[in-house]
């Protein structure tokens, strides 16, 4: 039986696409400086319903009000480039 990771289920799906963000913050303790933050997740573009969820935590549960977010989605694997295989093979 062949298992997959939803991961790679999510790579080589139509919709999901490995999304960054950049999001860009005012310090809380110090408001007129701004901090940089990285986020990385599988995402459906253009709608962002992950990106969407975690800004929604930030703003609710966090300090650091937010400035601005940069948004990059690229796709990583297509259909064409992937190939199931039956058989696995261990180098020692």
């Amino acid at each position: 039986m062949i298992t997959v990771d939803n991961d790679l289920t999510a790579q080589i799906s139509d919709q999901y696409r490995l999304t960054t963000a950049e999001i860009i913050y005012h310090m809380p303790d110090h408001p007129s400086m701004l901090q940089s933050y990285i986020w990385q997740e599988y995402d459906i573009s253009p709608k962002f319903p992950e990106l969407k969820k975690f800004l929604d935590f930030w703003t609710r549960d966090l300090d650091g009000p937010l400035h601005s977010v940069y948004v990059a989605s690229k796709k990583i694997i297509s259909p064409a480039e992937f190939r199931a295989t039956d058989f696995e093979i261990t180098i020692q």
